[in-house]
């Protein structure tokens, strides 16, 4: 049985209320799990290549402009423009496809358990009474990205807020990690704003063909974390 996404929602056509609604789907207090996972990274702090401020900068930098945060952005975008479409059968591939394209076990299992909570708690709370049925599992980015376009949220707004919690996300793992306090986390955050600007307007303007990602490191350091002896988080 094909897969069957409805993320239909009452659009209204404030900017004030897509505003709000990004703000409240990228947040930390939205149950999806995120703050379970350090994709790859306490592997990468446990034999020390990520350890200091700079390193964890440079590596969160590489995850949004050339990792997952590359293949997210474009299948964020391409959902987002076929729901904003109504285009119901594209999106299912493109879902399809966010699930597939995950180098790793863990990766995989990050992006389909939010892409599944997400779809969850949108349904409970911001379109109660919606069905939302698939076989192929979920995608978080392709999710995220169909029901801000419902919303009416702009794709550069959309994509601005997804790579940001991405990458405060990444940020908070690292100051658990105990690699960075607070001030150079924020100060992380800050020197991080052009990096997601440019995905941002890289992504928009890319072709879809042009898919893929280059941080072997980042897909090495997942694998060895499937076998760390402790663990804080789930990738």
């Amino acid at each position: 049985m094909p897969a069957r996404i409805m993320l239909t929602a009452t659009i209204m056509s404030t900017d004030a209320t897509a505003l709000y609604r990004l703000l409240a789907w990228a947040s930390p207090a939205f149950p999806i799990g995120a703050f379970s996972y350090s994709h790859g990274l306490e592997a990468a702090a446990a034999d020390g290549a990520v350890r200091d401020r700079a390193t964890l900068q440079t590596w969160i930098a590489a995850t949004i402009a050339q990792g997952s945060g590359r293949v997210d952005a474009d299948i964020l975008r391409d959902a987002w423009r076929t729901a904003a479409a109504g285009d119901d059968a594209a999106f299912v591939e493109i879902n399809r496809r966010g699930v597939a394209y995950r180098a790793t076990a863990e990766l995989a299992l990050e992006s389909s358990q939010q892409g599944g909570a997400f779809a969850a708690a949108y349904s409970a709370a911001w379109n109660p009474g919606s069905a939302i049925a698939n076989d192929d599992g979920y995608c978080h980015a392709a999710v995220f990205g169909a029901a801000a376009a419902r919303a009416g949220a702009s794709l550069e707004a959309t994509l601005t807020a997804y790579l940001q919690a991405l990458a405060a996300n990444l940020m908070s793992a690292g100051l658990r990690l105990g690699i960075v306090g607070q001030s150079d986390g924020q100060r992380i955050l800050a020197a991080l704003e052009p990096v997601v600007a440019a995905a941002v307007a890289a992504s928009i303007t890319r072709d879809r063909h042009d898919f893929g990602s280059a941080t072997f490191a980042l897909d090495l350091a997942s694998m060895a974390h499937e076998t760390l002896y402790t663990r804080l988080f789930r990738s």
